[in-house]
């Protein structure tokens, strides 16, 4: 039993590794203007049951290796009501490289469900 689950959590860590990357472009791709992580959380908590799977301790790494990979730009700008805030943006670069990634995923979900099988 206790293997079984250790299997699904990597299983988990595994396959979001590279989703949380798409998910977080894409969030920055729709908004009109640079976000912070916890804007972002909870734009990501309207999604749904799906946002437990990406904790917010998980999203600054991610946020810091696009930003390090050029698909996202960040400026720290004061706040109001605590620290100082890292705003973050798309760059054109990232714009691209999203269409492309976004592209793959339909690609892959369309040949895993074939498989796999449609789950409800």
């Amino acid at each position: 039993m206790e293997e079984r689950e250790n299997n699904i959590k990597k299983f988990q860590k595994e396959l979001l590794s590279g989703i949380a990357a798409l998910v977080l472009l894409s969030v920055l791709d729709k908004s009109e203007k640079p976000l912070y992580g916890y804007q972002i959380t909870k734009i990501l908590g309207e999604g749904g049951k799906g946002f437990s799977l990406l904790k917010l301790g998980a999203l600054y790494p991610v946020l810091r290796s696009l930003e390090k990979s050029a698909l996202l730009s960040s400026s720290v700008e004061p706040s109001f009501s605590g620290p100082p805030r890292r705003y973050y943006s798309i760059t054109q670069e990232g714009k691209e490289t999203v269409r492309e990634w976004q592209k793959i995923w339909g690609q892959t979900q369309d040949f895993v469900n074939d498989i796999v099988g449609g789950v409800d």
